[in-house]
């Protein structure tokens, strides 16, 4: 059985900047929810977690994948 650590250097290199990019923006997005969240009304906080963290993931995602996609086309530029 492998290790997530294992499962994810295994990714595609596009793959690999998509989850990282989205796992990266979507936990920051969570944090600044937590913080939206306590301030405007501390027993609700959790679901100002998941307004904007799922988005900030999402978006994430897209631009991970988007900057994959330029980090694979200026690497093949440089060998051609």
């Amino acid at each position: 059985m492998t290790t997530l650590w294992e499962a994810f250097l295994g990714l595609p290199v596009l793959a690999r900047v998509t989850v990282a990019t989205g796992f990266v923006c979507g936990l920051l997005g969570g944090v600044v929810g937590l913080l939206v969240g306590l301030d405007a009304n501390p027993g609700t906080a959790w679901f100002a977690v998941i307004e904007l963290g799922l988005p900030s993931s999402v978006a994430g995602c897209f631009l991970g994948f988007f900057a994959g996609l330029a980090w694979i086309g200026l690497k093949n530029r440089k060998r051609s």
